[in-house]
């Protein structure tokens, strides 16, 4: 989680943000499920 969190700050500067969340929000759904 930690890592996640911190690859989430670093796309924000770079502005991938939304990307990366896209991708976080899909493999936790996948891992929960």
């Amino acid at each position: 989680m930690i890592q996640q969190e911190s690859r989430i700050k670093i796309a924000d500067n770079t502005g991938g943000r939304e990307l990366l969340v896209i991708h976080v929000l899909g493999g936790s759904k996948r891992r929960y499920a």
